[in-house]
């Protein structure tokens, strides 16, 4: 664990306000659920709730099916960071979403473009990466986004097109309602 130096008291409601520097360095934004751990030796850790980190197997497995079946890379995430690949892409695992991607999300916008295309999406904020070509569909639980599925092609050559759109599409709907369940 790392110290940050900050120092905070407890109000009379029991509320701790967690600092603004420390809110923007880990993508924490107001009505952001927070999951609370404690430990043996009285530690209290805080940690950003991802309900779509529930289902990091059951999501691997989803992508390990998805690549499968098209033929390209998949990828699921949730709102900050990548929790499943297959087919390659490997080296995104844990990595953070980009900031357009985010964008992609928070407006329920669903993605078929290549690249240099107006709407085409860097998607990890760490890497660039080498995909020509990309399908991205939000993952919605009960109305609020929780993530994405995204399948992503190298090969210049090989295009996105409807079959593309109508399985991450489908992903998500299926993964958004698991969550409901």
């Amino acid at each position: 664990m790392k110290a940050t130096g900050i120092v905070r008291r407890i109000d009379d409601l029991g509320r701790i306000v967690i600092p603004k520097e420390i809110r923007r360095v880990l993508h924490i934004k107001e009505s952001d659920p927070i999951e609370i751990f404690t430990d043996k030796e009285g530690q209290i850790v805080l940690k950003k709730y991802s309900p779509i980190g529930e289902m990091t197997t059951f999501a691997k497995q989803y992508a390990e099916s998805l690549a499968q079946v098209s033929g390209h890379t998949a990828l699921i995430a949730d709102r900050d960071q990548f929790i499943a690949a297959a087919g390659g892409g490997k080296q995104m695992m844990g990595k953070t979403v980009s900031r357009q991607l985010e964008e992609k999300m928070n407006n329920r916008e669903t993605v078929i473009a290549a690249r240099g295309d107006r709407n085409f999406v860097n998607v990890c904020s760490e890497a660039e990466g080498d995909y020509q070509h990309q399908a991205i569909a939000p993952i919605l639980c009960e109305g609020d986004i929780i993530g994405c599925v995204m399948l992503l092609e190298s090969d210049s050559h090989g295009r996105m097109g409807d079959v593309e759109q109508k399985l991450v599409m489908s992903a998500a709907g299926f993964l958004g309602r698991q969550m409901e369940m």
